[in-house]
């Protein structure tokens, strides 16, 4: 038993400093699991401590005196509270993970505020060149023109790789996709995911692409503080119709435990033969909103629906103020600077679509300034009439 140290700018009260354990994650025997996985890189010390110094054990990290978490083939798991920043329990909260389709979350997070839906973008070759045809896909094709929002939904309903890449492109502006995965990595520095470093914008393995559990919880809170993410998660079925260029897209959901885990606002799954099984999720109930975030699960016996549903069940289980360690607040002053740019669609997009950047301190300032010039003429006017008089 070891006392949780919570950091005096921590919102956990410290009459909620409960005991804790730190011991070896309970686990179930996975049938099968793949020889040769990588190891993840160490966790540096300083990172290890954010939230509390008690989410830095590579094992079990829960209240004391609560009922047992449930054993899971997940080698990395936090459950948290989204509304009061509790982080309720967790296995490995801070362990080097990869990521698979979850990073679709950090996309959404990075882009969401700069992305106009409204406007029409083309797809080019590039975007869809480096993607295996058997990957989940959206189904764009080159050449055809889709709106931002359209891509939203065929990233987050069918986690398709092509939206990922498009909205990367045109979320990095004139760098490009890999502007775009740069623009997701500066997000995870304000986010705090100190864990996390993004290689590709959908998810697929990439040398050096890790995360953690604390970091998807952190970005999950970002994410679902958003309205129109909200929309898009919650969304299980949407027809794109035809347009210049494409044909119509019937999108529907992946399976995420909407609309069969009681209090579902939405999920994420993911999949790579290296990140194996990762999901997020956020349910809610009696005014609690718990996210549950998951890394390295086997498909049997329970999958990383099964096991993310028990998990959750333990966390709603907990009292709302048990807590082991809290989810640090974002770093607002470089979220206020980032405010300022918003990217639109490509000129050439066709009809509904706009200048390829609306950048709104421009605009502001342009109007302050005619602003200026209507009062200053005006002013000129009654002066003449004075004169005049």
């Amino acid at each position: 038993m070891s006392a949780i140290v919570v950091s005096p700018a921590a919102p956990v009260a410290a009459q909620h400093q409960a005991a804790a354990t730190a011991r070896p994650c309970p686990t179930v025997e996975a049938p099968s699991r793949p020889a040769g996985m990588p190891s993840p890189p160490p966790v540096d010390p300083t990172n290890g401590a954010v939230g509390g110094t008690a989410l830095g054990t590579a094992g079990l990290v829960v209240p004391a005196d609560t009922p047992k978490a449930p054993a899971v083939t997940a080698t990395s798991w936090v459950v948290a509270d989204l509304a009061s920043g509790r982080v309720l329990g967790g296995c490995g909260p801070h362990q080097h993970r990869t990521p698979a389709s979850v990073q679709k979350l950090l996309l959404a997070a990075a882009l969401l505020p700069r992305l106009d839906p409204t406007k029409v973008v083309e797809v080019t070759r590039e975007d869809l060149d480096d993607l295996d045809p058997a990957s989940s896909l959206m189904g764009v094709v080159a050449g055809g023109r889709y709106t931002v929002k359209e891509l939203w939904l065929g990233l987050l309903l069918q986690s398709g790789n092509d939206a990922a890449n498009v909205l990367a492109r045109i979320g990095g502006g004139s760098a490009g996709r890999e502007g775009g995965v740069q623009v997701m990595n500066e997000e995870a520095r304000r986010l705090r995911a100190n864990q996390t470093h993004a290689v590709t914008p959908s998810g697929l393995d990439g040398t050096g692409q890790y995360t953690s559990a604390y970091d998807l919880a952190l970005i999950a809170r970002a994410t679902f503080a958003r309205d129109d993410f909200r929309r898009y998660i919650a969304t299980r079925t949407a027809h794109l119709p035809s347009g210049p260029g494409r044909s119509a897209l019937a999108l529907t959901g992946d399976e995420t435990l909407l609309g069969t885990y009681p209090g579902m606002l939405g999920g994420k799954t993911g999949f790579t033969d290296l990140a194996r099984q990762t999901y997020v999720g956020v349910a809610e109930r009696d005014g609690r909103r718990l996210a549950v975030t998951l890394l390295g699960a086997e498909t049997a016996p329970l999958g990383s629906l099964g096991e993310a549903a028990a998990l959750l069940n333990w966390g709603f289980a907990l009292a709302p103020d048990d807590a082991v360690g809290h989810l640090v607040a974002p770093e607002q002053a470089k979220k206020d600077k980032d405010k300022r740019v918003v990217v639109a669609g490509d000129d050439k997009a066709g009809a509904g679509a706009g200048s390829g950047s609306l950048v709104p301190v421009a605009v502001g300032t342009v109007a302050a300034l005619l602003t200026v010039l209507v009062g200053v003429l005006a002013g000129w006017r009654r002066a003449g009439r004075r004169v005049a008089g």
